[in-house]
């Protein structure tokens, strides 16, 4: 079994799920007793978000390839980024990077394109929102994306920014989010939603829509899951 690297921390919340996630994943399917071994390099999130916020690509490259040195130092084997809006420049430190890397956009795509996804609403933060992360990914398989508005790119960003960040579920704001949500879903006969932020299945759950929804966060970790296991 291979040992994963991840880098976290951005944000904590969601960084114990990847934890569990990956735990329970791996426990699920060798069935011995035997736990994986996870190495966590935790970040400074508020330190990545200002070079994102500030479009310092070259700062936001270093910072995280730093970071992956870190996890080859400590022996992982491969590594991924438990975030979704560092992977603005994922194709960058890909090219650079020590160790292999799972990608979270990759592994959506798949999974999308497997559940015959034609037409997916693309929820996250304002910076995944609006960089067009995952509308490209899409179009190479052939999904049409749906991108809140700038009004409600900014709704979205503050519901995330910074309780839910913080694991913290505010009611009020999950039922602004559930307004946008199924009004874009339904304007746009969307068949899909995605989860574009790692916190916001601490939010949105699979039975609070009858429309497909796309939790990144979880299919990332089954992709982190079978490469520890792939011979």
């Amino acid at each position: 079994m291979k040992k994963v690297g991840i880098i976290g921390g951005i944000g904590p919340a969601s960084t114990l799920d990847y934890y569990n996630g990956i735990i329970n994943g791996v426990r699920a399917k060798i069935n011995d007793g035997n736990y994986p071994e996870i190495i966590i390099n935790s970040i400074n999130m508020t330190e990545m978000l200002s070079y994102v916020a500030d479009k310092n690509w070259d700062a936001l490259v270093s910072m995280l390839l730093n970071a992956i040195k870190k996890l080859a130092g400590a022996d992982a084997e491969f590594a991924a980024i438990a975030s979704n809006t560092p992977h603005i420049v994922f194709d960058r430190i890909e090219e650079q990077s020590v160790l292999p890397l799972i990608s979270i956009v990759d592994a959506t795509c798949k999974y999308a394109q497997a559940k015959n996804c034609t037409k997916a609403v693309v929820t996250g933060t304002r910076f995944t929102m609006s960089s067009g992360l995952y509308s490209e990914a899409f179009k190479r398989h052939d999904i049409t994306s749906v991108v809140p508005s700038e009004r409600e790119q900014a709704i979205i960003h503050n519901i995330i920014f910074p309780k839910l960040e913080d694991g913290i579920v505010i009611p009020e704001d999950k039922l602004k989010m559930m307004e946008i949500v199924n009004d874009l879903i339904s304007k746009h006969n969307a068949d899909a939603l995605v989860l574009g932020c790692t916190e916001l299945p601490l939010m949105i759950k699979e039975d609070d829509l009858d429309t497909l929804i796309i939790n990144t966060t979880q299919i990332h970790i089954e992709a982190i899951v079978k490469y520890m296991l792939e011979d």
